[in-house]
């Protein structure tokens, strides 16, 4: 099976995440999309980001009605801070049946050379690149790359940050996020 990666620290998941992956799960050659929740990135400070588990439960909340899309906790596991280059040999080793693809939006392609090991990433796994709007330009090394796939994803500007500041302003963002990531949301009292 093709296995997409979509990593992020869904903190927390949204429609923007959700509407991406369900494009790639349905318009490329991926069989299912895997949200993996990163419990720390080595570029965001762990103070902001709620529980593991809370983000891991929105994750499985936002996903559980799609049959391609599925969570994933496998980072949790691993020493952290941890890096996609990790993650992937060991997805390799646990599933070897399966072969495992990058998901990253354009803005993050554009800082791609600064990833450990990131030669080797474009040597065995290829990536799957959807647009955003964002500043700077894409290394000439990845413009025409043939492990580098362009996908014209719908353009999904909505962010985890204003979603959680927004709930802190008591304003209404219900239409952002899936239902059930909703009532998880405001049961919990989370980001106020």
């Amino acid at each position: 099976m093709k296995i997409g990666l979509y990593f992020g620290t869904f903190n927390p998941i949204h429609i923007g995440h959700l509407t991406i992956a369900n494009h790639l799960a349905e318009h490329s050659d991926l069989d299912q999309i895997w949200f993996v929740v990163t419990p720390q990135s080595p570029f965001k400070k762990k103070s902001s980001l709620l529980d593991n588990y809370q983000r891991l439960e929105m994750v499985f909340q936002a996903t559980k009605d799609y049959d391609k899309l599925r969570p994933s906790d496998i980072e949790f596991g691993l020493k952290q801070p941890n890096y996609t280059i990790d993650t992937l040999v060991y997805l390799e080793e646990k599933y070897p049946n399966h072969t495992f693809s990058l998901i990253m939006g354009e803005d993050n392609l554009k800082g791609f050379h600064k990833w450990k090991n990131y030669e080797l990433i474009l040597e065995n796994y290829s990536i799957y690149v959807y647009p955003r709007i964002s500043e700077g330009k894409t290394d000439t090394q990845f413009k025409d790359h043939p492990k580098i796939h362009h996908v014209a994803a719908p353009i999904m500007e909505i962010s985890s940050t204003f979603i959680r500041n927004s709930i802190k302003d008591g304003k209404n963002i219900r239409p952002l996020l899936p239902y059930a990531v909703w009532e998880y949301i405001d049961e919990m009292n989370f980001y106020k």
